[in-house]
């Protein structure tokens, strides 16, 4: 009697039907989770291969316990059809060195890991971010459209080293079918400097700016990676819910008011108190709250999926998971921190840390 290791490496059919093989990265925590799952109910779908470096409680899926970045994954990847690539870092509190590291090696491993092992299709997922915050982006920007981002935003950086990645597999792997998978802002069960935004005292809104809000709710990515899975669909895809929320329209609904400030303090304070350790969102994040980056998402709407989630839905479901935090320029305050300070005087006062560090470093050297 085979193993069902065995029986993932001697073919591509399993007791669900002869669907595809499906390994996922990434498969024990977050978005590669939540996909594992779906996979393993979907009767499109033959054997679920997950992999990551501990295991999950997700019956019928078949385990490979291991780091992506371990070139022995090419022999667990044997027998697979599509490898969907979610093994990412983008923590605000992991250090941007080993973030990079992990992220750009892990995927570098399993797209010449998949190519070793035959793997039809491999889809990766970054983020509409690559398009860059600019003020003169279309709205919504196609699919298509330049990727202008910067490495000045968290994790940014490895996103575009992702993409490139993914551009380049094909042509030193023919055969090898890359899709990419952009979501808007990340909604559900999160932590990034775009949904810590929602935590502060104050919507801070940079003068002159112009900011739009498109979301996409994790269970709506989820979807989409499924289709890009079965191979609905194809190449670059955005993703997120349809339309988006202007400023004033964000700051009605959520009942929270602004505090606008000249574009060259805002992004000097932000540079400042990164630059010290204060908070862990770079200057660049800003520009992400500033200008806009709505995506058409076009080319799954073509393949026949929908959203299922609207922006004013996730945002209120955005609301309801950050009710009680306390966050200031993406650091997040302590009750006792938040309850002294009140709302409009701990913005004003930790935009104020970094001159008061300057002064003491000062003294420190006298």
């Amino acid at each position: 009697m085979s193993s069902p290791e065995q029986h993932v490496r001697s073919g591509r059919t399993s007791s669900k039907g002869a669907g595809p093989v499906v390994a996922v990265t990434g498969a024990a925590s977050g978005v590669g989770l939540l996909l594992t799952r779906a996979l393993t109910r979907s009767p499109e779908v033959g054997t679920v291969v997950a992999i990551d470096e501990r295991r999950a409680d997700v019956p019928g899926a078949q385990w490979r316990v291991l780091d992506v970045r371990d070139p022995a994954i090419a022999e667990r990847l044997r027998g697979a059809d599509v490898v969907v690539h979610l093994a990412l870092d983008l923590d605000l509190e992991t250090e941007a060195t080993a973030r990079t590291a992990f992220n750009v090696r892990g995927t570098q491993t399993v797209l010449t890991a998949a190519a070793a092992a035959g793997v039809h299709r491999v889809v990766l997922m970054t983020s509409a971010m690559v398009y860059g915050a600019l003020p003169d982006n279309d709205v919504p920007l196609a699919e298509d459209a330049p990727l202008r981002a910067t490495a000045d935003a968290t994790g940014v950086g490895d996103l575009l080293e992702i993409e490139r990645l993914g551009r380049r597999a094909p042509r030193a792997h023919p055969g090898l079918n890359v899709t990419v998978v952009r979501p808007a802002v990340l909604v559900g069960g999160t932590d990034t400097a775009l949904t810590r935004y929602f935590e502060s005292p104050r919507l801070l809104v940079v003068a002159g700016s112009r900011p739009c809000w498109q979301f996409c709710h994790v269970e709506d990515l989820v979807s989409a990676l499924e289709y890009a899975a079965l191979g609905k669909a194809e190449g670059e895809m955005a993703v997120g819910c349809d339309g988006w929320l202007e400023q004033e329209e964000v700051e009605e609904l959520s009942g929270i008011r602004r505090m606008e400030l000249p574009e060259s303090l805002a992004m000097g304070a932000a540079a400042r108190l990164h630059r010290l350790g204060l908070t862990p969102s770079p200057a660049g994040d800003l520009a992400y709250t500033m200008y806009p980056w709505v995506v058409s998402g076009s080319r799954l709407h073509e393949a026949g999926w929908r959203p299922k989630w609207t922006n004013e839905e996730v945002l209120a479901e955005l609301l309801e998971e950050v009710a009680g935090r306390r966050t200031v320029a993406g650091r997040r305050l302590g009750r006792k921190d938040a309850t002294t300070l009140g709302a409009a005087g701990a913005t004003v006062a930790l935009v104020g840390t970094a001159a008061l560090v300057r002064r003491a470093r000062k003294r420190r050297g006298r």
